[in-house]
């Protein structure tokens, strides 16, 4: 219980977030059962609980004041808790250490692996770069032959010879090579992972020193242009096809029709009206030559270097692509999202590519850390006797070998039974054939997890924020377990006064006369007229709501809605 009152609460919170002195935070709020309540803690908890300190300062006093009430209440619960003995109950213990691996693992996995790995991929996104790559398959050569190569030809490439003709002669990326091996503008998040690296390592106008391998063979790299990256722009265009009316390739008319329609902006005709004239886009001439938003790679090369060179209000000179000539007019151009907006975004693209590389280099860093090590004579044991089982099947043979040891770390051990039935429980094992790589394979992944597991356990000596969090979750099982025992428990379940109450009250819980219905919704009374005319000639309500119903949402919904009250 609290056995001393608050004193000069009024003056004593209007020092409140100001003084940082150590006298300030041992201020003495309240006594709890020969614990205290002091000030340091109770603004800890207020500032978490209003979601920061400059929320907090502006807080009113009768806020601070019913916070500590509540704060107050939570603390005696918390003294009742302990008082009981719940930290000696093994059921809740056993719960909070559970949680504390799940969460603790997901807790190292974000703060040590993904959160870092989406900051580095924004940043790099912040830019894009033009590169040229030379490009050897080992598929025909060997991989030994076609290293070799590669190797001489960077060899050749630093002695001054030309990167761009040797790319022609050499590069077994067929796309490029004609190009001189450019392969356009890139950004973070669209290349092999060792790939990007090296482009991002290299400045503009440098080939990057190594050879660089990825799955798809040995690469040299050059970077000729790095800036500052637009994720999309909006721009409108005036397109002069080559063929003519009649379908016959005719580029000299298409020129010389687009040339007229240059000299006319040139004098200040209106861009949208000409694209409304002569554009032959028939995606866009109705909409002024409006072509949207869209991403760099996605319109065909020529087009976008132009477009994305332009600045806002430019317009281009013509510009040939395999569609015809166009004129391009840049009409906006779209800010990079800021981490928080993209940061999902980032997730999954950081999930897809960098992910699993960096997980595996924390995995081994726990290796080290925890003395992990695979018994080789059991590992060899282990294998013969599992060989064709099934995994989750009983077998005699490993039965034999049940208390094996198969690997070892942090003092502890595990043996071929527990392992055994962690590939059981794993959807990545269970009901699959044994073999040599797939027990590789699983001892690698579940080892994986049971070394973050270890990490996790330990998470709170070294980390104060999951230590927080771990406290939190701790009271939060206590109350609960307190209410239960004092609430919920001492609760006798009467059906006869249940059925009694229900009886006595149930006019409160009755829903007003409710409806569903469907329509087609249109602004127009002649469209609206002619809809009603088919309905009358039997044409079905739901297939006509499914096309014509202009309401957002509802044509996916033929038009329905779900229950409303009636008025």
């Amino acid at each position: 219980m609290v056995t001393r009152a608050i004193i000069y609460f009024s003056f004593i919170l209007s020092f409140l977030f100001i003084s940082c002195s150590p006298k300030h935070s041992e201020i003495v709020l309240a006594e709890l059962g020969g614990s205290e309540l002091k000030m340091g803690e109770f603004e800890e908890a207020y500032i978490k609980n209003a979601g920061g300190l400059d929320q907090a300062k502006t807080d009113s006093l009768s806020k601070l004041k019913n916070f500590l009430d509540l704060y107050v209440n939570f603390k005696m619960k918390l003294r009742d808790a302990q008082v009981r003995g719940y930290e000696n109950d093994s059921e809740l213990m056993n719960e909070l250490y559970d949680y504390k691996k799940k969460v603790g693992v997901t807790f190292i996995l974000e703060k040590n692996i993904v959160e870092p790995g989406v900051q580095d991929l924004y940043n790099r996104r912040k830019w894009e770069l033009r590169v040229s790559h030379i490009m050897i398959r080992p598929d025909s050569a060997g991989e030994e032959a076609a290293r070799l190569k590669t190797a001489a030809i960077l060899d050749s490439i630093k002695k001054g010879s030309s990167f761009d003709e040797l790319a022609k002669r050499n590069s077994q990326d067929y796309y490029s090579a004609p190009l001189g091996g450019d392969i356009f503008y890139v950004t973070s998040g669209l290349l092999p992972v060792e790939f990007e690296d090296a482009c991002y390592r290299t400045a503009a106008g440098k080939v990057y020193p190594e050879v660089v391998k990825t799955r798809f063979g040995y690469h040299i790299i050059k970077v000729t242009e790095k800036r500052e990256r637009v994720p999309k722009i909006k721009a409108s265009h005036i397109l002069v096809d080559f063929n003519n009316a009649d379908g016959e390739m005719d580029t000299i008319t298409a020129k010389a029709t687009i040339d007229s329609v240059k000299m006319m902006l040139s004098s200040g005709a209106d861009f949208a009206q000409l694209a409304a004239q002569y554009s032959e886009d028939p995606g866009s001439k109705d909409k002024g030559g409006d072509l949207g938003f869209f991403e760099r790679r996605m319109m065909v090369k020529e087009f976008d270097e132009a477009a994305f060179n332009l600045k806002v209000g430019e317009v281009s000179d013509v510009v040939k692509s395999n569609f015809g000539y166009h004129i391009i007019k840049l009409t906006e151009k779209a800010s990079l999202p800021s981490l928080d907006e993209e940061r999902e975004n980032l997730k999954k693209i950081y999930k897809q590519t960098r992910y699993q590389d960096q997980y595996d280099k924390l995995v081994d860093s726990l290796r080290n850390k925890y003395s992990y090590k695979v018994n080789a004579l059991s590992y060899s044991l282990f294998v013969e006797k599992s060989d064709s089982v099934k995994v989750g099947d009983e077998s005699p043979k490993l039965e034999e070998i049940n208390d094996t040891p198969l690997y070892t770390y942090a003092n502890q051990t595990v043996k071929t039974s527990d392992f055994w039935q962690k590939m059981g429980a794993s959807q990545d094992f269970v009901n699959r054939i044994v073999t040599s790589d797939l027990l590789r394979n699983a001892i690698k992944k579940i080892s994986g997890e049971d070394l973050l597991e270890q990490e996790a356990l330990n998470l709170e000596k070294t980390n104060a924020s999951f230590a927080s969090l771990m406290e939190d979750y701790k009271n939060g099982i206590f109350i609960f377990k307190l209410q239960e025992d004092e609430i919920w428990n001492n609760i006798s379940i009467d059906s006869v006064k249940l059925y009694d109450f229900y009886q006595n009250t149930k006019e409160k819980y009755v829903w007003p006369d409710r409806v569903s219905f469907s329509e087609i919704f249109t602004r127009k009374d002649s469209l609206a007229q002619a809809y009603l005319a088919q309905l009358n000639s039997g044409a079905n309500f739901d297939t006509l709501a499914s096309k014509f119903t202009e309401r957002p949402g509802f044509k996916e919904k033929a038009g329905k809605f779900d229950l409303v009250d009636a008025k």
